[in-house]
């Protein structure tokens, strides 16, 4: 992951253009390793609703930064901009119209040509950037291709995980620290939910900072680790329906699954998939690939259940000396629903669609640029998402 640590909300422009170079590096090594392995082709690439065909995802990464940058589109809307793509039908091939099942069947430019537009695209950027009004408005657009750019650039490290792909050495990933787990409790209080205004780039779901009263609360300082999630699954615990809730039940009827994603049976003993590597599961590290119903499922045969948003927030931001995170994205009990006032920004498919369908994460993965982490950013994923780098923890009933 990149060595740029300050955050890209209040990025400068000067900031920008390492974030920038960084970040589609990184994209392209990931890319690189993708089509190594037979996945530049689309036509190699399983329909999957949680993955996009790699050689689509780097072309559209680049034609969202000529978007909202070069093209100065004042929002996500196909008539928001009058200047032509750089692509004679880059809208048709690359625009937020085009339906996820419909991106293996376009036909798309060589690999060698979308490279190219990558390349004269962020040359491009990075001449304006040099120009820009050095204002929040001004530095507006770079920061959201920045934000999009490594956002996508961690669901093509998801890809790589999903298709079995080994991760490059430079990005070879190390093992997630484990923790003593301890409660910690927590008095409650106010605090101030969602982000203040004059704080650079603020997503449209973080918008704005509302008072909101958490009650006293009791949280684990890590998450549920792979040990403890075994015994759960020695208990019988996939088999149980009175662990499940309906939705749950559900899903581990279509599923008929017995274990999280990518956990095989050695013997009497589990191993997992690990970017195209089968390893021993180190029980003390959290367990991952978990959906929210196994983590319900958990939580409702240990006692226990899963924290509010709020309550997340609110111990992330005590600062206490044993609360640990960042290793893994955290399921929450909450329901993605917009703050109060909400309303969309230009990026219109960002937010707005996923409400109510989508839960809750916080935190940050070990894939997450450390530029993007903070502790008011609202991640949010369907119910059954099992391939995203996500875990939990639990508090006290």
């Amino acid at each position: 992951m990149s060595q740029t640590h300050s955050s890209f909300r209040t990025a400068t422009s000067r900031e920008l253009v390492q974030a920038l170079s960084d970040a589609r590096d990184y994209t392209l090594t990931l890319f690189e390793s993708l089509a190594a392995a037979g996945f530049d082709k689309a036509h190699k690439v399983p329909r999957l609703v949680t993955i996009n065909p790699p050689l689509w995802e780097l072309a559209h990464i680049a034609w969202f930064a000529e978007w909202f940058i070069l093209r100065e589109a004042t929002s996500s809307l196909p008539a928001a901009t009058q200047r032509p793509c750089m692509l004679s039908k880059g809208d048709d091939w690359f625009g937020g119209a085009v339906a996820h099942e419909k991106r293996w069947d376009l036909d798309l430019p060589s690999v060698g040509a979308l490279k190219t537009y990558c390349y004269e695209v962020q040359d491009r950027v990075l001449d304006k950037l040099n120009r820009v009004e050095e204002t929040d408005v001004g530095l507006y657009p770079f920061r959201l291709a920045l934000a999009y750019e490594d956002m996508r650039g961690e669901a093509l490290a998801m890809s790589l995980q999903t298709l079995g792909v080994i991760l490059p050495p430079n990005l070879a990933q190390h093992g997630i620290p484990s923790w003593s787990q301890g409660e910690i409790r927590f008095p409650g209080g106010t605090i101030q939910l969602g982000m203040p205004h004059n704080q650079g780039f603020v997503f449209d779901n973080e918008k704005w900072a509302h008072p909101c009263y958490v009650p006293a609360f009791m949280m684990d300082s890590t998450l549920v680790s792979n040990a403890q999630y075994m015994e759960f699954m020695a208990d019988g615990g996939y088999q149980k329906p009175q662990y499940w809730t309906q939705t749950g039940r559900a899903w581990l009827m279509a599923q008929d699954t017995l274990a999280p994603r990518g956990w095989i049976r050695d013997g009497r003993q589990w191993r997992c998939e690990r970017f195209a590597l089968r390893v021993s599961l180190v029980g003390s590290e959290p367990v991952r690939h978990v959906n929210l119903y196994e983590a319900q499922a958990y939580c409702m045969w240990a006692g226990r259940r899963l924290p509010t948003e709020s309550e997340w927030e609110f111990a992330a931001l005590s600062g206490h000396p044993a609360l640990r995170w960042g290793d893994l994205w955290e399921w929450t009990c909450t329901p993605f629903d917009p703050y109060p006032g909400f309303v969309a920004d230009a990026y219109r498919e960002y937010s707005e669609p996923a409400f109510v369908s989508h839960q809750v994460l916080r935190g940050a993965s070990f894939a997450t640029q450390l530029r993007m982490r903070s502790v008011k950013f609202r991640n949010f994923a369907l119910p059954e998402s099992n391939h995203l780098f996500v875990g939990f923890r639990t508090c006290a009933l």
